[in-house]
């Protein structure tokens, strides 16, 4: 377990390091709170790496995207210039995305860029440069003050840090009631069962069926006779021989995944209304 109070006082050092970070109107700080924040999220980043151990350890990319993310972020609040700070939020966004792609949350990575880094971002820029006064002869460009300078610079950040705080210790500690199990084997099969394309792809693939071989149905009603709870996929050849598969012998994309779960609880009412249609009178 990480010890709280050394915890706490990165979590500190990094408010302060934003706090020195933020734009003032006399002295500029922003190198120097650049540094301390970021030597604090790298000690607190080797801290909690150090305590997960050698098996847990995420993988490069996972660093990758998240110094691009933290510096991004980091940039956004302390920019004086609000365009520029707008591209920081893209490479923000476009880093957090890759977050979501490396914890197989393809679908929540696209929503995320589609959005917000492709709507909602543009729609800031627009305002963005039609609220900007344009520059006079002899300057280049006029920044308000209000875009220049940090408004309760202590204030804005205690309660950030505050709340990053507080969330640390919920996830470090919980709530104190169970979570939710997640989806076990059977309900990943049930899933799975629906969709008889994805598992001829996946035997064609992995080299378990041929050419002429397709998947075992019933010729009276045409449903599939696979049974996935007992853990056997039935295949049957051009000759007409059967041959079963057992579960041990399934490839590992034989599986459902974010996309697929996704899909089917938006498109289950669909595909429900579309096998039992209402009948009129």
């Amino acid at each position: 377990m990480v010890n709280p109070m050394l915890f706490y006082t990165l979590l500190a050092l990094g408010g302060l390091g934003v706090c020195l970070a933020l734009p003032r109107r006399t002295l500029n700080l922003q190198f120097v709170g650049g540094l301390v924040a970021g030597a604090a999220a790298g000690l607190a980043i080797l801290l909690l790496s150090l305590q997960a151990g050698r098996e847990q350890l995420p993988n490069l990319y996972f660093y990758v995207f998240g110094v691009l993310a933290l510096g991004g972020a980091l940039r956004v609040i302390t920019h004086p210039k609000p365009v520029y700070a707008a591209l920081y939020f893209v490479l923000t966004i476009l880093a957090t995305a890759g977050l979501f792609v490396l914890l197989s949350a393809e679908f929540l990575a696209f929503a995320l860029i589609i959005v917000y880094a492709g709507a909602i971002l543009i729609t800031y820029l627009f305002v963005i440069m039609l609220a900007t006064q344009a520059p006079v002869e002899g300057q280049e460009e006029v920044t308000p003050v209000y875009d220049t300078v940090a408004r309760e610079p202590v204030a804005a950040t205690a309660a950030g840090f505050v709340l990053l705080a507080v969330l640390t210790t919920m996830m470090f500690r919980g709530l104190g009631e169970p979570m939710p199990a997640p989806a076990d084997q059977r309900s990943r099969d049930a899933l799975l069962a629906v969709m008889p394309g994805k598992i001829e792809k996946s035997l064609r693939d992995a080299g378990l069926m041929g050419p002429g071989d397709v998947l075992a149905r019933n010729e009276t009603t045409g449903q599939w006779l696979f049974d996935l709870d007992a853990g056997v996929i039935e295949v049957v050849s051009r000759q007409g021989e059967v041959r079963r598969i057992p579960r041990e012998e399934w490839p590992s994309t034989l599986a459902t995944g974010n996309v697929e779960g996704v899909a089917w609880s938006l498109l289950a009412p669909v595909v429900a209304a579309n096998r039992y249609p209402k009948k009129f009178d």
